[in-house]
């Protein structure tokens, strides 16, 4: 089972402070049934330093034991705009993939989803596969659902952060969710980790949900 979303690189952003905590991370990612990371480290301000990351995946890589570990990014939408879509999109991909991590704004009104869209398209048009991050959290989502599915008609793939069973960063992330499961509209659960203790929520997530032949990479 490979884990699409995960802040385990060590001192990069709000995730692992270090290589002991991110070692920790992985050994509970590896008791919670993981088999391969993609390490993303968010792509925002006041984090983003993309060498930085790089050194860190490396670092991580090396006292890894082999476990296979793929580097990526969470990239916010007002980010990747300012970097430029066109310029920026190779170096923040999953590496060796055509796969692009999105991160929107969760206070986000419907009338942003249409600056989103038409970024979604242009990475579409360059070739990329676009995963929305965490759609459980967007107020808009919230309030109307068929935002969702708008995005996975356009061909997105959805994520959900696996800590929506505890009821998710803002706290009301929980029926969002469940509303998009029964719709069928995920594509992915991933931990979302930032500390080891969020792996038992994804445990949690794969028991409530588990698999009916899309919710998880391979």
């Amino acid at each position: 089972m490979r884990d699409i979303h995960c802040h385990i690189l060590p001192g990069v952003d709000d995730g692992a402070p270090d290589l002991a905590s991110s070692l920790k991370m992985l050994e509970a990612a590896k008791a919670a049934g993981v088999t391969s990371i993609v390490c993303t480290p968010h792509c925002r301000d006041p984090y983003f330093d993309h060498n930085a990351m790089w050194n860190a995946f490396y670092e991580l890589q090396e006292h890894a034991d082999g476990f296979p570990l793929q580097m990526g990014f969470e990239v916010a939408h007002p980010k990747l705009v300012e970097l430029g879509v066109e310029e920026w999109a190779p170096y923040l991909c999953f590496d060796g993939s055509n796969e692009f991590l999105l991160e929107l704004d969760p206070h986000a009104g419907e009338r942003d989803f249409e600056d989103y869209e038409r970024t979604i398209y242009e990475l579409q048009g360059l070739g990329y596969s676009v995963i929305i991050a965490h759609p459980e959290r967007y107020r808009a989502i919230q309030r109307d659902p068929d935002i969702a599915e708008r995005l996975v008609r356009m061909g997105c793939h959805l994520q959900a952060s696996a800590d929506f069973m505890g009821g998710g960063r803002f706290g009301k992330e929980k029926k969002p969710a469940k509303k998009l499961f029964d719709r069928n509209l995920y594509r992915y659960i991933a931990s979302d980790a930032h500390k080891p203790e969020h792996y038992k929520y994804l445990i949690r997530a794969i028991d409530k949900f588990p698999r009916r032949g899309a919710h998880f990479a391979v």
